[in-house]
């Protein structure tokens, strides 16, 4: 087994500069790899189409990851202008759409893909001028200028990843094979998936501040939870599971679907899982610049409304009640397996995480992990639970919406990273959510369980709520004047006399 493609950053140390220098390798590393990503791209027409509507072409994710640098470092003072002001407004803000069925139909003039590399020049030139001139002590922490930059690497690794998944939704004439990023090469027969028991225990989540790795908001604070005993599958369902589900008209039959779930399945007319492709000669699996006969005993990639569908379609199979894991109940299965963290690996990576095997998934039995196979890596796992804040949460100052908009019920904790999961992504205490109709690379495991699935508080209460209401649509709050109302009469003395258009 190799190594990840890119070693764990650590924020502790005894060598200020030595540490300095290793987060100026990962940064060219990261900045590097994430460049060169996009070399799957053809021709000019696939950097501006969209892969799917809800989502921005992907030149807009291209320049995105750099202004984050720029947007960021101003923010937080560490540099006094912006590079770009344009391109920096066009590329600041990414898509999470508010339904599946919320397309953005804005039109944008994007820049060329020249352009954008040569702006990125321009960023990487600075934030390594950064790196060589900022005062640096050690261990670093969350209010540490450094944290920007760490924010910066990691906030590139996670788009590493959320790019790849749309190149996967690309027509196959728009991409091409990149050598650096060649899938894994074997397949087969799928072994049969059992359900094994689980003893019960008590589960401890969440990041101390003084932790050795980076971390995001969401991750610190302090969780704990009695679990009683449970089984759980043994493998991730793999594609020749799921077709069962495919071939008895799963995708056709409402009594599998949740509300939301059939909302989404009439609204798509999906019938298979998104990378399936149907050839008159057998399914097919789309990867990120291939085709491949199907792969029956690799992981199959669905949505969290697809995979609590067939777990409701397995428990009338099969006669048990089966679910996705919680959160707290896939932490318990990491923590049985003994698998050290992702600082801890040294030469030798215990999964197929960090590219470190290929940029695809693999089979399914490739990779034990004590009694469980893949808890870690080849693909996400999709949890029952949202994302909500543990007790002690604060947002960063610098990154107040990272997490924050998440708190809504909406989004899916998804654990234990994909095979392209670098960074934070790797580590045992990340917690990553998307909207439960958002396809990543992302399957399942399903157990049974007598553990209640903790009810997930709401972020912002009716009072919060009713206060803000207040503030943004009342004549005064705390003697405060209504605050669209004082920017608009600005705006209106700002153009006294000029022509009036749209704001």
């Amino acid at each position: 087994m190799a190594r990840t493609r890119i070693t764990p950053l650590r924020l502790d140390g005894e060598n200020a500069e030595q540490k300095r220098e290793e987060i100026r390798r990962v940064f060219h590393e990261t900045f590097s790899l994430y460049e060169s990503l996009f070399d799957h791209l053809q021709d000019s027409a696939a950097w501006v189409e969209k892969a799917i509507p809800l989502r921005h072409p992907l030149i807009f994710y291209f320049g995105h990851t750099a202004t984050f640098y720029v947007n960021k470092l101003q923010f937080a003072g560490l540099i006094e202008a912006r590079l770009d002001p344009h391109l920096e407004s066009v590329f600041a803000v990414g898509v999470d759409e508010m339904s599946w069925d919320d397309l953005d139909e804005t039109h944008y003039d994007w820049p060329t893909p020249e352009a954008v590399r040569l702006y990125r020049q321009e960023v990487r030139k600075m934030v390594d001028r950064l790196i060589s001139e900022l005062p640096l002590t050690l261990p670093i922490t969350w209010d540490s200028p450094w944290w920007i930059i760490l924010m910066g690497i990691e906030h590139e690794n996670i788009h590493l990843e959320t790019s790849s998944v749309l190149m996967r939704q690309l027509p196959l004439s728009r991409v091409s094979p990149v050598a650096a990023f060649a899938p894994w090469d074997q397949a087969g027969t799928a072994p049969q998936n059992a359900l094994l028991p689980v003893p019960g225990g008590l589960v401890k989540l969440g990041k101390a501040k003084d932790d050795r790795q980076y971390g995001w908001d969401n991750e610190y604070g302090n969780h704990q939870h009695e679990l009683q005993p449970f089984t759980a599958a043994k493998f991730l369902v793999s594609n020749q599971e799921f077709l069962a589900f495919v071939e008895d008209g799963g995708y056709h039959n409402p009594d599998w679907w949740d509300e939301e779930g059939d909302g989404w399945r009439r609204f798509s007319r999906a019938e298979h899982p998104p990378f399936w492709v149907p050839d008159v000669e057998g399914w097919r699996l789309r990867l990120i610049a291939a085709e491949r006969p199907m792969p029956w005993n690799w992981p199959v990639e669905v949505n969290a409304l697809e995979a609590a569908a067939f777990c409701r379609w397995k428990s009338t199979q099969t006669g048990e009640n089966l679910r996705l894991p919680s959160e707290d109940e896939w932490r318990h299965l990491r923590n049985l397996s003994a698998l050290s963290d992702s600082d801890g690996w040294e030469d030798k990576v215990p999964a197929n995480i960090g590219l470190s095997a290929g940029c695809s998934p693999c089979p399914v039995d490739a990779f034990p992990q004590g009694d469980f196979y893949d808890l870690m890596g080849n693909v996400w796992e999709w949890t029952s639970t949202p994302i909500y804040p543990f007790p002690g949460f604060e947002v960063h100052p610098v990154y107040d919406d990272f997490t924050v908009p998440t708190f809504d019920q909406q989004h899916n904790l998804m654990k234990g990273g994909s095979f392209i999961s670098l960074g934070n992504e790797m580590q045992q205490e990340a917690r990553y959510a998307f909207r439960r109709h958002f396809f990543q690379h992302a399957g399942f495991r399903y157990v049974t369980s007598t553990n209640t699935v903790p009810e997930v508080p709401i972020y912002e209460s009716d009072a919060l709520v009713s206060q803000y209401a207040e503030f943004h649509y009342g004549r005064s709050y705390y003697e405060v004047p209504n605050f669209a109302a004082a920017v608009a009469e600005l705006a209106l003395r700002a153009m006294a006399g000029k022509p009036l258009r749209r704001a």
